[in-house]
């Protein structure tokens, strides 16, 4: 009898323990890919959200100007939008949006031109008079993407013009018949169009954009009045993820391919899987690491950098001033708890994890 209830109890324990869990909603702009969307599909098979206490669902949007009312309106926990909007939203006139950044996901500038390599166009200013491929000309990007222009000298809408492409094979495919002259997408879709046997360059942003953080995640001011630890809890496994992917970047993929088969190449077991790999660990390089080598603060913002780029946007006419509480906007008021964890254990589950 004192057996029985003693298997009782577990399992009324474990019954307590899955409803326990806080459910968290993270609201993307575009849906998740390897290099971007295996951490969380690491965090799920090695139940680092579970040990958080959360269960962590994605849903997809299009866009930021989709997604960020969804986070205003506490339809979502959080999202993970660009910067450029929420920032705006203090010049309209009207309140500002109730949203602020927790977590700098994207820490290095990851958009960048992309032309073919054997094109004239060497760098930003020899974009003048052409045509640019974007994916969408609603893109949350693309303020940053005009005022890099004009800071080498050029006009878009008038001497330079975005036009929308749709996305990676579309836009791939559009720069290979001429019919854009540029493409205006992240590094790892460059990494991407490379892998298709395509020879390119790459141009980079003016300096002055490129520590400037681009997608991170943001959450309603009263979440991090009501629910600090929920960040803390969430920027810490996801911190977690993104260690165990650096450690062990085979596993993430396969991780992230068990969770959408759709995304699984035909030559998984082959160059599939090493193109895949690699896409995950370039990402992971800008991301984790600075030109140095030294790795960086997980999550954290450097807001004179932040600063320094809102300035440059207003001078090129994107911002109508540089006044932003950039200290409102974006938080770091949670990064030491984000890297607070055994790393040599982590380790040793990365590396044994298949």
């Amino acid at each position: 009898m004192r057996l029985k209830w003693s298997l009782l109890s577990l399992i009324f324990m474990g019954v307590s323990q899955a409803q326990a869990l806080d459910e968290v909603t993270i609201a993307l702009a575009i849906p998740p890919a390897v290099h971007d969307g295996a951490p969380y599909a690491a965090a799920q098979e090695l139940g680092l959200f579970k040990e958080q206490n959360l269960s962590v669902k994605l849903i997809v949007f299009q866009g930021a100007g989709a997604l960020l009312p969804q986070v205003a309106s506490k339809r979502v926990t959080f999202g993970y939008p660009v910067s450029e909007p929420v920032i705006s939203s203090y010049f309209n006139g009207k309140d500002p949006l109730p949203l602020r950044y927790f977590y700098n996901g994207t820490p290095a500038q990851t958009m960048e031109y992309t032309v073919l390599a054997d094109s004239p166009i060497k760098t930003l200013s020899d974009l003048k008079d052409k045509k640019i491929g974007v994916g969408a000309l609603t893109w949350g990007t693309i303020p940053n993407s005009r005022a890099a222009l004009r800071v080498a000298g050029l006009e878009p809408g008038k001497n330079v013009e975005f036009v929308a492409v749709g996305v990676l094979g579309s836009g791939f495919q559009a720069l290979r018949s001429k019919q854009v002259d540029a493409l205006n997408y992240n590094s790892s879709w460059g990494d991407i169009f490379e892998f298709t046997g395509t020879k390119i360059r790459r141009i980079a942003y003016p300096d002055v954009f490129q520590e400037n953080p681009g997608n991170g995640f943001i959450a309603h001011e009263d979440t991090f009045k009501e629910h600090p630890d929920l960040i803390r809890r969430f920027g810490l496994a996801y911190t977690e993820a993104q260690y165990v992917c650096d450690v062990n970047p085979e596993f993430c993929v396969r991780a992230f391919w068990r969770q959408y088969p759709e995304s699984k190449p035909a030559d998984a077991e082959g160059k599939g899987l090493e193109e895949a790999k690699t896409l995950l660990s370039r990402r992971l390089q800008r991301t984790l690491y600075r030109e140095d080598g030294s790795r960086r603060t997980p999550g954290e913002y450097d807001l004179p950098v932040i600063r320094a780029a809102i300035s440059a946007m207003a001078k090129n006419g994107e911002f109508p001033k540089a006044d932003v509480p950039v200290e409102r906007i974006f938080s770091n008021a949670f990064i030491a708890a984000f890297d607070d964890f055994d790393k040599e254990a982590l380790k040793i589950r990365a590396e044994e994890a298949k």
